[in-house]
């Protein structure tokens, strides 16, 4: 176990150049471990995988909006971004 976990921090480090798709390799390894350790089966193992990779994938995508975006959030409480003022 401990080196499976080891080898899946390496391969974290090396998959992806951008933020978002190093926190979906992140959030895969995450999800993928944490459906193994529920559910005791393959299929728990792969659907926490997928859902993990997608999750990290959107966190990792919002991060990636760079200089000059803000974020703004409205009455209702949805979020949403566009250009900062000024730039």
């Amino acid at each position: 176990m401990r080196r499976t976990l080891l080898a899946l921090a390496a391969v974290g480090m090396l998959a992806g150049c951008t933020t978002a798709e190093r926190t979906a390799t992140f959030g895969a390894a995450a999800g993928g471990t944490i459906g193994a350790l529920a559910s005791g089966t393959i299929g728990g193992a792969a659907i926490g995988a997928f859902v993990g990779g997608v999750g990290g994938y959107l966190v990792g995508r919002a991060a990636d909006r760079g200089d000059g975006w803000c974020e703004y959030r409205t009455r209702d409480g949805r979020i949403f971004y566009d250009r900062c003022p000024g730039t």
